[in-house]
């Protein structure tokens, strides 16, 4: 049985994280209540008559446009038919679930008025693992993206069950559920606020944190292969910088590389190393704490109340408030710096490859291949590694400064927060390629070093990981597929 994560406060990004994964989600009586009163007001508001964006108006530049009473309904739908014009490739089964789990938890704050019979089918999708079918491109912000998820619930779009691509209808069918039929403000909540920026941006956070253990690895191993000075990472020097990620990353390496034959052997031959080897400590360690302070925006983000309008009071004195809380800047803002971290952490790994591979610097056969002349080895996958962090370089470039007008200047400023999430997931991807390939180039650099004088126990395990799926390198195969199999190992594997 999956796990259960029960929402009766906040969730946090790493809850939304494992929802993504496969937990399953409930919510507390508390929970539902809060909904239910929500919902109270707003039907408090459309029987008084009073004016709320969406609820009795058109939306966007259309919100002076009175729509009373008859017409609500078919303005909640609307907005999902009109709004579901998202392009390209769809989300995959992941960044749905964690979008509908934020968005879920946006509801349960009680502010958006939403009946309880749209979060309980929102929910019964989720536990059922029927994603709604998302294209990925399209949105400045959250429309499109939501929209596709909206159009699920009342019988419309496409979603997917069991790999297999299947209507609208037929999912609801699954369930045991007519259709929704929606009731007023509904359509707007259903595409507004920022679950889709904060589910992505949840993700992103999740696959960037259990990366950093394995970048420790990887340079770490490549360190062992390279490194000269007898106590690289010692604590006492390291100490007199203020740095939680540098500390970790201190403690790590000097763990993974304990009683080292091959750093006691090269000791001393180097007054000081080169900065993509002596600097592991204070690049890793200013991207771990990057990652902390972006986790904290997420779940501040996770805790607040994103939809616009809102809906407070009672149902005898209903209030509903038209703010700015949809916008997501500082998702945009952390998701473009969490994008650069990561970019940064790929670079430094892709220059400790390029040593690993250069017979200029390595004191190993050329390109780590055997055969001088005859095998190229790791030569290309160098180009790889290094190709794939100028893209990063590319995609690093800030989202949330775009800005761009819609909706006829009633929108004229956009901070791009879930395309920001989207650029970061693609940098992360990236990463993750870039360390399987050091960690294979690691891997392959000890199978070549001369006198084989044996590793600290430490790499040693992470060596012996390795080469339990890949065997040692001799241009006998495509490169490319033992490298996804080193790839899978590390995103399915703690590093240690």
């Amino acid at each position: 049985m999956p796990e259960t994560i029960v929402l009766d406060r906040p969730l946090t990004w790493q809850e939304i994280a494992a929802i993504a994964k496969g937990a399953a989600l409930s919510l507390s009586d508390k929970t539902w209540q809060r909904i239910a009163d929500a919902r109270a007001i707003v039907d408090a508001l459309v029987a008084k008559r009073v004016r709320g964006y969406g609820i009795n108006t058109g939306v966007g530049a259309l919100c002076d446009v009175i729509v009373d009473i008859p017409q609500q309904q078919a303005l909640s739908r609307n907005i999902l038919l009109s709004h579901a014009c998202g392009v390209g490739e769809p989300l995959g089964r992941e960044e749905t679930r964690a979008v509908m789990a934020a968005q879920i938890a946006n509801f349960s704050h009680g502010y958006s008025g939403v009946r309880v019979e749209t979060v309980e089918t929102l929910l019964a999708l989720l536990n059922a693992d029927i994603p709604p079918i998302i294209p990925s491109k399209g949105s400045v912000g959250y429309l499109t993206h939501a929209a596709a998820i909206g159009l699920v619930l009342i019988g419309e779009g496409e979603a997917r069950h069991k790999g297999e691509t299947i209507s609208g209808k037929q999912a609801m069918e699954m369930l045991g559920r007519a259709p929704l039929v929606l009731g007023a403000k509904e359509g707007l909540s259903l595409v507004n606020g920022t679950p889709c920026a904060t589910g992505l941006a949840s993700l992103a956070i999740a696959r960037t944190t259990h990366l950093l253990d394995w970048a420790d690895a990887a340079a770490a191993m490549s360190y062992e292969n390279l490194g000269a000075q007898a106590d690289p990472f010692a604590a006492a020097p390291l100490a007199l910088r203020t740095s939680p990620g540098l500390q970790t990353v201190g403690g790590n390496l000097r763990r993974l590389l304990d009683g080292s034959p091959l750093l006691a052997q090269s000791a001393g031959s180097r007054t000081q190393d080169p900065l993509s080897l002596r600097g592991v400590p204070q690049v890793h360690g200013a991207v771990r704490d990057s990652v902390a302070q972006v986790a904290e925006v997420v779940n501040r983000e996770l805790a607040s109340v994103t939809d616009n309008p809102v809906v407070a009071g009672t149902p005898e004195a209903p209030e509903v408030h038209s703010q700015a809380h949809a916008i997501g800047a500082a998702l945009g803002l952390a998701m473009d710096a969490l994008g650069t971290a990561a970019a940064e952490l790929a670079a430094i790994c892709e220059r400790r490859i390029d040593r690993l591979v250069n017979p200029l610097v390595s004191n190993l056969p050329a390109f780590l291949a055997e055969g001088s002349g005859v095998a190229s080895g790791f030569m290309i996958i160098q180009y790889t590694a290094a190709g794939l962090v100028a893209e990063n370089r590319r995609l690093a470039a800030p989202a949330s400064l775009d800005g761009g007008i819609t909706s006829a200047l009633q929108e004229d400023i956009l901070t791009h927060a879930t395309p920001a999430a989207d650029k970061a997931l693609a940098i992360i991807a990236n990463l993750e390629t870039v360390l399987a390939i050091e960690v294979m180039s690691a891997a392959q650099a000890y199978d070549m070093q001369p006198g084989q004088n044996g590793n600290a126990a430490g790499t040693g395990a992470l060596y012996e990981r390795v080469r339990a799926i890949v065997p040692v390198y001799r241009d006998d195969r495509p490169l490319n597929g033992l490298l996804a199999k080193v790839r899978d190992l590390l995103s399915k594997m703690a590093a240690f």
